[in-house]
């Protein structure tokens, strides 16, 4: 299955959640490239962006389980680059 390059923006507005989002994300680890998280303090939430290398499936279906977490958002943007 051919591989695509793609960064993930995530914001948790509940902080609380973010075991069960580094649960998720190290299920898929063999596919992330790298990641960076921010707590924001001041207003209470935190951001992390995650940039991968993986099937187009394995992405959408990465983001489907993320953006289950009640309190956590996810936007994907994908490379033009195939």
């Amino acid at each position: 299955m051919e591989k695509r390059v793609a960064v993930m923006a995530i914001i948790l507005d509940d902080r609380s959640k973010a075991e069960e989002l580094n649960a998720l994300l190290h299920e898929y680890s063999d596919y992330i490239i790298g990641r960076m998280g921010l707590p924001y303090k001041e207003r209470g939430i935190s951001i992390v962006s995650v940039a991968l290398d993986a099937p187009q499936d394995t992405i959408s279906a990465l983001a489907g389980k993320i953006g289950s977490i009640s309190g956590v958002s996810v936007k994907t943007a994908f490379s033009s680059l195939d």
